[in-house]
């Protein structure tokens, strides 16, 4: 989780990390006592954890313990933290809202999920009182964070094929939003943006799109399925540019990166493009591993998690 006062962590054998986002030194360190299933959910004073037997684990911003709630199946995604509630998911395709003060259950939405899911979840993000996030299936969902009530639901993909294999559909990354329209991508499928308030379709395109998307004043940015770097217009839709010299090298999803683009390889280097025309203006070697994630923009400097466990910030200058 990155927060503009502090960057947390965690690692599956349930250590916990704060860390100065400028300068990257330790703050404090502290173990959960469990292995972990999912990332750092954190909000100004509470960090939220799970585990693969549904255990959800709060601690306050300096590492310790505050409170523990259960839900049925494991903890899929990282948690949410906004407007005083927890918002955790479980494989078994529910969502739940719990109080961040103690972890009692607010509510909980289900739906029926597909036999077949890709195991890769991203969780969601809140913006004006509003959880939008994917499902298995590849539907987006704009959930109202003080009730858990359905405010709308958009089709990103329709599952197609004959084989459970061939129809999934899953919308696993972040969806990314603005002032106007929330856009999302669903697993070998398709790119999709709504609109924010009314969920009505603005524009959709056929994109295979595993490693998120990034969105700024003029351009939803991804990485398609084939490794190459696209740009479209946000909103329309239309292609404006495609960067396709890294494709062998098996980019990650993009971030904004100051006046930049980057993407971070399967050797840890992050490459940056300049967002006017998907040129490659540079490139930076980091801890020689492959990001686990989509980096996440602090700033000037993009913050990833790598597969060799290191937590890495490179910055554009």
């Amino acid at each position: 989780a990155v927060r503009a006062d502090a960057v947390y962590a965690a690692g599956t054998d349930g250590t916990l990390l704060g860390m100065d986002p400028a300068t990257g030194s330790q703050r404090w360190r502290s173990n959960a006592g469990k292995p972990l299933s999912a990332g750092v959910g954190a909000d100004a004073s509470v960090l939220v954890v799970g585990t693969n037997k549904g255990e959800v684990l709060a601690f306050d911003a300096s590492g310790k313990p505050l409170w523990q709630a259960k839900v049925p199946s494991e903890v899929s995604g990282p948690p949410k933290l906004a407007d005083g509630t927890a918002i955790v998911w479980s494989l078994d395709g529910k969502i739940f809202g719990l109080s961040a003060a103690d972890g009692s259950r607010k509510w909980v939405y289900q739906r029926a999920t597909p036999p077949l899911t890709v195991r890769r979840f991203a969780g969601g993000i809140v913006d004006r009182g509003g959880l939008f996030t994917g499902t298995p299936g590849g539907k987006l969902l704009a959930i109202n964070v003080a009730t858990g009530a359905l405010a709308w639901e958009g089709n990103v993909a329709t599952p197609k094929g004959a084989t459970e294999l061939e129809r999934i559909a899953d919308v696993t990354s972040l969806p990314v939003i603005d002032e106007r329209q929330v856009c999302a991508a669903a697993y070998l499928g398709r790119v999709a943006c709504f609109d924010t308030l009314r969920g009505t379709l603005t524009w959709s395109r056929d994109f295979g799109s595993l490693g998120g998307l990034a969105l700024d004043n003029r351009y939803l940015y991804l990485t398609d399925d084939k490794g190459a770097v696209q740009a479209l217009d946000k909103t329309t839709g239309a292609s404006v540019w495609k960067q396709d010299k890294l494709s062998q090298r098996f980019p990650s999803g993009p971030v904004v990166v100051g006046d930049y683009l980057g993407v971070v390889d399967i050797e840890g280097y992050l490459h940056l493009l300049d967002r006017n025309d998907g040129n490659l203006v540079g490139r930076l070697a980091t801890d020689g591993k492959a990001s686990l994630s989509q980096p996440v923009a602090a700033g000037n400097a993009a913050i990833w998690q790598s597969v060799g466990g290191n937590l890495v910030s490179a910055s554009a200058k």
